[in-house]
Formats: structure tokens, C-alpha cells, sequence
């Protein structure tokens, strides 16, 4: 087993202790994610990024991160493959040639 099966495994089974599956439909995950990562906005606002409490960025990120997991376990998707598959889709929309030290979007390159 993988560290992320691991992950999600422990996940899941802090979930299911607590009988939450209930709640963790995918559209409710969705929804958990935009909420938390709204939450790790919030320790950025009104200051650099220097003065965010490290810690709370840590617990933002732990929750954005086991929320996404857990709502790719409900699909039935492999995290690795998903993300190789979105880089090398990425690639093509951003060709080096073209995409080299701007932040423009691919349809302005």
C-alpha cells in the first residue's frame, strides 16, 4: 500500500468511527474544500506572506488536502495518474517556448 492509500485508508476509517460517511458525498466534499480553502485565505489576509501563522496554514492545508482526497476515493480516482495526466495536459496548453517567466493564461500566450 501507498502512502496516500495509507492516507486515505486512515481517512476513512476516522470517518467511519464516527459514522460521517453520511456527510461526505461528493458534492459535500466539494463544498468542504472551497470552505477550507477560504479559511487558508483568511491567513493571508491584510499581511504578507511572512506573518501568516505557519501552524494555521499547516491546518488549512491538512484539511483542503484530506477532504480532495477523500472526494477522489468517492470516483474511484488514482491520485498519482490524475495529477501526471493534468501536468502533461498542462504541457501542451503551456508550451516552455511560450511560457517562460509569464503568468499569462494559455489562451493570451
Amino acid at each position: 500500500m501507498n502512502e496516500i492509500s495509507s492516507i486515505i485508508s486512515k481517512l476513512k476509517n476516522f470517518r467511519d468511527e464516527r459514522d460521517w460517511k453520511q456527510f461526505h458525498n461528493s458534492k459535500d466534499l466539494a463544498l468542504a474544500i472551497s470552505i477550507e480553502a477560504g479559511e487558508l485565505l483568511e491567513q493571508f489576509l491584510w499581511k504578507k506572506d511572512s506573518e501568516a501563522d505557519p501552524q494555521k496554514v499547516k491546518e488549512e492545508l491538512a484539511d483542503i488536502f484530506s477532504f480532495a482526497l477523500l472526494l477522489a476515493d468517492n470516483y474511484g480516482f488514482d491520485i498519482g495518474k490524475i495529477i501526471e495526466e493534468k501536468i502533461e495536459m498542462n504541457a501542451i496548453k503551456y508550451p516552455v517556448e511560450k511560457a517562460k517567466g509569464t503568468a499569462k493564461k494559455y489562451d493570451q500566450l
